[in-house]
């Protein structure tokens, strides 16, 4: 027998909000809801009840179109368990008093507060997260950090700060809730669920959001993990190829060589292709000029920035900024590795066939 088996659980019924701001992300809320529901159909008796908050009105629309009514608060708005923020595109730009100071007494209680995704926004905005470890969606974290700097960032699943939680969404929503049900419910129900929802292996906090960089299915080698990882560290002063190809220990060709088979694309390429990454959060995220943004992002040149930029995401950096109105649930992100290797394909082609054209 495990050493769990006999020993006191809380069983008592768990009263949970979700705080939902207009687009977020279905996925993610999907993840965490399904989890709880699990527990209570495994469970003897329910152990879960949960509602929906909402500070813009009884219907909150997400990000792909569907919508959920939810209630504002009310006398017994502040008898939660857990309160679970859970916000996606438009977090960054997102204010409500009512919900920061609801936040900020909730904390005084010592509930536990969840900023999930990019909700993680509004629990930085109720000044919670000061000096308090917390992550995000890895895409969103330039910009989080260049708003927060006190905040002590970390790129992983989800992290537990006291009683402030942080969660990056998508499937890691399954994760943490599966380490909080195993901690008030003990393992044999948090692995009952795991194989339920069919999730294994169950992931710890620290887990890496990334594996393959998008660059396929095939994980990446630590080599190229290390050199990517001296492109993020060195993006306002990028480094140029010989001093990577050193710095990791193998040649020049070595390094092109990784790149082009695990990446798709040259050393170059890619390292162009995350500073313009890179730029563009910092133009829909914080209130910096496309010259400040330019220049955080390791361009030298304005007019090369604005032509890379135009050509990457097919807007200009000035227009870029607006790509995220108010009234556009579905927003879109182009510019990935992935279209980045698909553009440079179709190239190719169009040169073959220019060429054989040509004979």
């Amino acid at each position: 027998m495990s050493e769990n088996t006999f020993k006191k659980f809380d069983n008592q019924l768990s009263k949970v909000a979700f705080v939902l701001i207009p687009r977020f992300n279905m996925m993610t809320l999907t993840t965490m809801i399904e989890t709880l529901r699990v527990a209570n159909y495994l469970s003897p008796q329910p152990l879960y009840d949960w509602r929906y908050i909402s500070f813009d009105g009884a219907i909150v629309t997400a990000s792909n179109g569907l919508t959920i009514e939810a209630k504002g608060l009310d006398d017994s708005s502040y008898n939660f368990d857990t309160v679970f923020v859970v916000g996606s595109w438009g977090c960054e730009h997102y204010e409500n008093s009512e919900l920061f100071n609801w936040l900020r007494l909730l904390n005084l209680k010592a509930v536990k507060i969840c900023g999930v995704e990019l909700g993680v926004y509004m629990l930085a905005k109720a000044k919670l997260l000061s000096q308090k470890l917390a992550t995000t969606h890895w895409s969103c974290i330039a910009g989080f950090a260049e708003l927060f700097p006190t905040v002590k960032l970390r790129e992983q699943l989800y992290t537990i700060d006291k009683n402030i939680l942080t969660c990056s969404g998508g499937t890691a929503g399954i994760d943490l809730m599966l380490y909080l049900i195993g901690a008030r419910h003990g393992e044999h129900l948090k692995s009952e669920i795991a194989e339920q929802i069919l999730h294994f292996p169950i992931r710890e906090a620290n887990f890496a959001q990334r594996h393959t960089l998008g660059s396929s299915t095939e994980s990446v080698p630590t080599i190229v993990y290390a050199a990517i990882k001296l492109i993020e560290t060195n993006i306002a002063e990028p480094l140029k190829v010989p001093e990577v190809a050193d710095n990791i220990g193998i040649s020049q060709r070595q390094l092109e060589r990784y790149f082009k088979r695990y990446m798709g694309c040259s050393f170059i390429q890619f390292s162009q292709l995350l500073r313009l990454q890179y730029a563009r959060v910092l133009l829909t995220s914080t209130r910096m000029t496309v010259r400040e943004a330019s220049a955080a992002s390791g361009f030298n040149s304005m007019s090369h920035f604005s032509y890379a930029f135009l050509k990457c995401f097919a807007k200009t950096p000035g227009h870029y900024r607006y790509a995220w109105s108010d009234t556009e649930n579905t927003p879109s992100w182009p510019g990935t590795l992935y279209s980045l290797i698909e553009t440079s394909r179709a190239n190719a082609l169009r040169k073959v066939e220019v060429s054989v054209g040509e004979l």
